[in-house]
């Protein structure tokens, strides 16, 4: 079994954190940019300097300077694209909507679907200053001071739930009804169709024994579909999220699917999207996942969460679909970030854990 080594926080920090120079490949006509956005962006006024963040696995995401204001754009990767991956129009339609009803997000300035600006699809949003966390046991903070950014996770994710999304403009953002046979089905076929990244037994296992094992009942609301404490911006000091990023898995789903994606932090090991399995939670003040289950179901309303390994096994599958699409833009030349390779070697282990966790 191939995994990647155990990394500290600040490896991964130096990975991911801060911008620098444009990648190869992923240059554009900053002067073009320019033009649009001062036809575009209230307020905007250059000169705009460019520059690549370390960060962003599929959409390519760049920090633009200007002397009284900094953005964000985040992009399509060039080159050949999976058919409805890297929708950037859809990311800057759920943030600016969400925006508007104070849900903490990045403000949003601008989309454009002109190709022929910078060579694909953009958009442009405020650069949020704070804190991340690229370690989800929040390292730095006291037991006290992690508990209570714990419980603003939670509130957070309990409230983005909360939401209608008719009464949002977001009713026809995805298909209501049918999350998980419909997100089965969607995750089992890019990672069928992807010859360039192979296969795993425990991904093909895992694609019979989901579609026959869906719990019953159905709910649909605004799902974030990667929602973790490292796409999150928090204030400098308080333990209060300023924005939350990276919303390219957004739809409309199940509840219960994006909150057990953000509990699978209590399943996987330190070196798999920095999860904490195996830590001392009691000590570091991180409440068990029993608390934590309960915390967000007195939210939302709910009496428990039936079915759980389903719901884990699900998201594990998943995440290891989405991995397994990064292999195969590896393999094509169009992987987006330089981390990808390594992000890549955990695909057999979390496949296996995902596995395991189905009891298959």
């Amino acid at each position: 079994m191939t995994t990647a080594n155990p990394t500290t926080t600040d490896d991964r920090q130096a990975r991911f954190a801060g911008s620098g120079a444009i990648r190869a490949g992923h240059g554009f006509d900053v002067e073009r940019l320019a033009e649009w956005m001062a036809a575009h962006v209230a307020g905007f006024a250059g000169p705009l300097s460019v520059e690549q963040f370390n960060g962003g696995q599929s959409n390519p995401t760049y920090r633009l300077v200007t002397p009284t204001q900094s953005y964000v754009l985040r992009r399509k990767p060039p080159g050949q694209l999976l058919k409805g991956a890297h929708a950037v129009e859809r990311e800057y339609r759920v943030i600016d909507a969400l925006g508007a009803v104070g849900f903490p997000v990045a403000k949003a300035y601008g989309l454009c679907e002109d190709a022929d600006v910078i060579g694909t699809a953009f958009y442009i949003m405020d650069m949020v200053e704070g804190r991340i966390f690229w370690d989800s046991t929040l390292p730095g903070l006291d037991p006290v001071a992690r508990a209570a950014h714990f419980d603003a996770m939670n509130a957070a994710i309990a409230n983005l739930h909360g939401f209608d999304p008719d009464a949002i403009g977001l009713g026809d953002y995805g298909r209501p009804g049918n999350y998980f046979a419909r997100q089965i089905a969607r995750w089992s076929g890019q990672y069928a169709d992807d010859n360039a990244a192979g296969r795993l037994d425990d991904m093909d296992a895992l694609a019979a024994w989901l579609p026959a094992h869906i719990p019953p009942g159905d709910a649909s609301t605004v799902v974030h579909g990667d929602f973790r404490a490292d796409n999150m911006i928090w204030h400098p000091t308080e333990p209060r999220i300023l924005a939350v990023l990276d919303w390219e898995l957004s739809t409309l789903g199940h509840p219960l699917g994006d909150f057990t994606y953000h509990l699978m932090m209590y399943h996987l090991p330190p070196h798999i999207i920095g999860g904490f399995k195996g830590a001392d939670l009691a000590a570091l003040g991180i409440p068990s996942q029993d608390e934590y289950v309960a915390a967000y179901c007195a939210r939302t309303g709910r009496t428990g969460i039936d079915n759980l390994n389903f719901y884990l096994a699900f998201n594990m599958f998943r995440f290891a679909a989405i991995i397994h699409g990064i292999k195969g833009r590896l393999a094509r030349g169009t992987a987006a970030s330089p981390e990808a390779a390594n992000l890549v070697q955990v695909l057999p282990e979390l496949a296996a854990i995902a596995r395991a966790t189905a009891g298959l």
